[in-house]
């Protein structure tokens, strides 16, 4: 930076052919403008100026330097401009890692895109824990405590869990009226894929009837094969509700249990720590907690 300031004097010196000018235009004494040529000089090993005691000209060196520092501030310039301009509105490439169940995000990710459609989405989906930093990633959403000093963080939304069938399960099979009843019916897991357990269902019951075993009928890595199994009737899942909203809602699904369950989930999205946050990530923390929950 101090380079810098020593080639402002020395351009403002070369326009205006006069030190004490140029200390005028930089609010500096005369003196100053010469000692700082001095300096510049010296580093450079060459002569800048031909000097008299009235007057000042440039020398052929400092005219091919005097191009180079034009060149040199107009880029700066330019960056500048662009960078303000980044600030100004969001833009650029924004990527984000999502849990395997945030295919079930895309209405609002959708609705982010229209809204901005100068930033370009890159979404990757995992269950695995990222490395936000090391991986290059502007956000990740994920569930679970947060314990990474690196990063910043804002809650999304809390969810629980429904068990839910269709109605015709039902008209078949009956209503199941405490978890314990769950032994009799065809039950569809949830399988974490990067360790291949199955996720628990979470049912409070009463220990005195005997431990809560569901039957596994079937399994799937992600939540959406889970849900058209359950609307077409072949069994029962467990699900979370910002998932099956709108089939509960149009009576495609049906929830049954909810007295029963016991957890509250909270999802989160996290991004790395800075003292100037980008104007993209910015824009998107603000709207998936405002949006993510009302799709």
């Amino acid at each position: 930076m101090e380079n810098i300031g020593s080639l402002n004097v020395f351009m403002v010196a070369a326009e205006t052919r006069s030190f004490a000018r140029a200390g005028e235009a930089l609010g500096i004494s005369s003196s100053a403008v010469g000692k700082a040529m001095v300096r510049l000089e010296k580093r450079l090993g060459v002569r800048l100026f031909h000097r008299s005691t009235r007057s000042i000209a440039i020398t052929a060196e400092g005219t091919m330097f005097l191009e180079r520092c034009r060149r040199i501030f107009s880029e700066i310039e330019a960056a500048e401009q662009e960078l303000s301009q980044t600030l100004a509105a969001p833009r650029g490439r924004l990527r984000v890692s999502l849990p395997l169940a945030g295919m079930l995000f895309m209405p609002a990710i959708t609705k982010f895109m229209h809204a901005f459609p100068d930033v370009s989405i890159d979404l990757d989906f995992t269950d695995r824990l990222v490395d936000v930093i090391e991986e290059g990633f502007d956000a990740v959403v994920r569930t679970g405590d947060i314990t990474d000093s690196r990063l910043m963080m804002r809650t999304l939304g809390k969810f629980s869990h429904r068990v839910v069938g269709s109605k015709e399960y039902f008209a078949r099979f009956g209503i199941p009226k405490k978890p314990q009843d769950l032994s009799a019916h065809t039950c569809l897991h949830h399988k974490y894929p990067s360790s291949g357990k199955l996720e628990r269902w979470p049912l409070r019951h009463d220990p005195r009837e005997g431990k809560l075993e569901l039957p596994v009928s079937s399994m799937a890595s992600t939540l959406e094969p889970l849900v058209s199994m359950a609307e077409q009737g072949l069994g029962l899942a467990c699900l979370p509700l910002f998932t099956i909203h709108d089939q509960i809602a149009d009576g495609k699904l049906v929830p049954v249990l909810a007295d029963h369950i016991e957890d509250v989930g909270e999802f989160r999205i996290l991004w790395p720590s800075s003292r100037h946050l980008s104007p993209k990530i910015q824009a998107f923390v603000k709207f998936m907690s405002e949006n993510l929950f009302r799709t």
